[in-house]
């Protein structure tokens, strides 16, 4: 009796704290909020374009918006990733596309391009750089609403001017936020995308297919989202959420040392969250 006794409550004790190489961690049960995991959790890092799941949610929080709205690409969408060498959808000068396929553009090839045209199209003022102020300042206090105290938001994709972070703890929070949204989770589960575009002369443009750059959605089982983010000071990050057996866990690891290193990374927490999730 005493040994089945033991083999029973074995599983209770199984569940580690793993050991990540990220510097900064943080896992919560989605539906209860309840933190399962931190590693300098509230510590502020750069956060490369994981910043974009916020551009994302100040977008799908406009009132009336209309994501059938087309946006036409201007060049200093195309200059500004170029001079930038920036991470790109390679939106066309010229072309019309829609404010859904500009999300897609910008959460799935993780597009610059696309993140200054939501910028411009949704900040408010006569000149391009003062829409742009203006949809900062909302992601801004996207992130005060949220209660977020570690998160300064100084750029619309992450390539910010020294002034942009967050924490494990509230990039988590945020991407549980912009998880409410139907349009954002089904966005950020899709695996690839061909965008339908609009040209100068009024034809179709097939566009080159847009890959989501995050690994897990076809290497960890359950995977839903969220995004990527690198750079030479965020290094590899990768906020992440699954669901498995009706809980979702949802999570952050920031400056990780490679692309492989950020999924091993999250599929540690993502064990040890539904593990100890309860």
């Amino acid at each position: 009796m005493l040994a089945t006794g033991a083999l029973a409550a074995a599983p209770a004790q199984a569940a580690t704290a793993p050991s990540i190489v990220a510097k900064g961690g943080y896992v919560m049960n989605n539906s209860t909020a309840k933190t399962l995991y931190t590693k300098a959790a509230d510590t502020k890092r750069s956060t490369g374009s994981t910043t974009k799941i916020m551009t994302a949610k100040v977008v799908l929080a406009q009132s009336n918006l209309n994501l059938d709205k087309k946006v036409t690409i201007q060049k200093a969408y195309s200059d500004y990733v170029v001079a930038n060498n920036a991470s790109q959808a390679h939106l066309i000068v010229g072309d019309k596309v829609t404010v859904r396929q500009l999300l897609y553009g910008l959460m799935l090839p993780s597009g610059c391009d696309a993140a200054y045209a939501l910028a411009d199209t949704y900040g408010s003022g006569s000149t391009r750089t003062a829409r742009v102020k203006s949809f900062i300042g909302k992601m801004n206090k996207a992130a005060t609403d949220l209660g977020l105290r570690n998160t300064k938001f100084d750029s619309f994709d992450g390539i910010g001017n020294g002034n942009n972070y967050s924490t494990p703890r509230d990039l988590t929070k945020i991407a549980s936020s912009a998880m409410k949204n139907s349009t954002f989770r089904t966005i950020v589960k899709t695996k690839k995308y061909t965008a339908k575009t609009i040209t100068k002369t009024g034809s179709t443009r097939t566009m080159a297919a847009w890959t989501n750059t995050n690994g897990l959605l076809s290497s960890y089982s359950g995977t839903i989202g969220v995004k990527t983010g690198s750079g030479p000071e965020a290094k590899y990050c990768l906020v992440f959420a699954a669901t498995r057996n009706g809980k979702t866990i949802i999570g952050t690891v920031l400056a990780s040392t490679s692309i492989a290193q950020r999924e091993a990374d999250a599929k540690k927490l993502l064990n040890y969250g539904f593990a100890t999730a309860g």
